[in-house]
């Protein structure tokens, strides 16, 4: 078995994360924080997080498993005041570092309808809200590039125009996860803001040379059968036939199983997405495949495409199937966290150690 370059960069990654903090570690708060991507960036980045803002039940009790000494907010963040931040955290206003969110971007996404009216597109106003209230030295939030696309982008000059109105000079683009030290192709619209009287204009981080492929990153992980599988004849016979990279609608004569790929192991992974064909036996009919045998991709493969560190934890669902769906909709929801940290380590760098009081 190969020994894993990207294996040993993800183990010292979440090192790096789990290490005490420095007493001068930059802050972070994790708004929409879901189960645990972008905070475990944060955490491998060297950032003190303060405060996760959660809703659903699995994900806040996910993120209490891998980080027990962290303050999570289950609850609907509409309700969650700015003075209560404070006092949870110990800070006046304009002294927090960093602001993160990640507002739910279903209503934003190139693959749903797009309905401008969704009420989720709103919800980036809870974090300006916020924003207005904290007045931190930075913020970043994630969205997917769905949101600078087609009639969405009304949505988002006027997000922009509402940041730049609370006292914030911005920058915004375009990320691919595979070009900042993910074995994963997934494109995320960045926007970084930095507040006025800083006197910094923000920049976006550099894409890296390296682009991991999927057997780079699972190099060192058995190779097994074993797993969710397709157990019906006529769609081994499917399986059979596609080739690695391909997706199965186009070999099924009537287009069926459009929704599957067998993955690629010589190239990266494409986009996980957070959901995938289960029965209730848990016998796989959609999602991602592996190239060599006829299964989903395991739980500890789908941890390594989204730059998640092999001890990392997810809720215990009701029942093993349950788990697998629900471990497996974290790492597609998920911003990865070799990405955010990337992103951490650029703000801090060019923002954060240039303004540090």
């Amino acid at each position: 078995m190969k020994s894993s370059s990207y294996a040993a960069e993800l183990d010292a990654a979440a090192t790096a994360a789990h290490a005490p903090r420095a007493p001068d570690a930059p802050t972070v708060i994790s708004t929409f924080a879901g189960r645990g991507g972008s905070s475990t960036g944060y955490h491998m980045a060297g950032f003190h997080e303060l405060l996760a803002v959660e809703w659903d039940a699995h994900a806040a009790a996910t993120l209490r498993l891998n980080y027990p000494e962290l303050d999570v907010y289950h609850g609907d963040i509409a309700a969650l005041s700015v003075d209560e931040v404070l006092e949870r955290c110990g800070l006046q206003p304009g002294e927090l570092d960093l602001f993160d969110g990640s507002p739910p971007c279903q209503g934003f996404s190139l693959m749903g309808q797009r309905q401008m009216d969704d009420p989720r597109n709103q919800l980036f106003r809870e974090y300006l809200r916020l924003l207005e209230g904290l007045r931190p030295r930075t913020f970043v939030m994630e969205n997917v590039k769905g949101m600078v696309a087609g009639k969405m982008r009304g949505v988002y000059r006027e997000a922009i125009q509402a940041f730049q109105a609370a006292g914030y000079r911005t920058v915004a683009g375009v990320l691919n996860a595979a070009y900042l030290g993910v074995p994963q192709a997934r494109e995320r619209l960045i926007v970084i803001g930095v507040r006025e009287d800083l006197g910094i204009q923000p920049t976006l981080p550099r894409p890296f040379s390296r682009v991991i492929t999927v057997r780079d990153a699972l190099c060192d992980l058995p190779q097994t059968p074993d797993g969710y599988r397709i157990l019906k004849p006529k769609w081994l016979a499917v399986y059979a036939k596609v080739k690695p990279g391909q997706d199965f609608g186009d070999i099924h004569p009537k287009g069926h199983f459009f929704s599957s790929r067998k993955i690629h192991p010589d190239r990266t992974s494409p986009t996980i997405v957070k959901t995938m064909g289960l029965n209730k036996n848990g016998d796989a009919h959609g999602g991602m495949f592996h190239w060599r045998f006829p299964r989903l991709m395991t739980v500890a493969e789908l941890k390594r495409l989204g730059s998640f560190p092999d001890d990392y934890q997810f809720a215990p669902g009701k029942d093993d199937v349950d788990t697998f769906i629900k471990s497996w909709a974290g790492i597609g929801n998920s911003v990865p966290p070799l990405m955010t940290r990337a992103v951490a380590q650029h703000v801090r760098d060019t923002v954060l150690e240039r303004t540090s009081p």
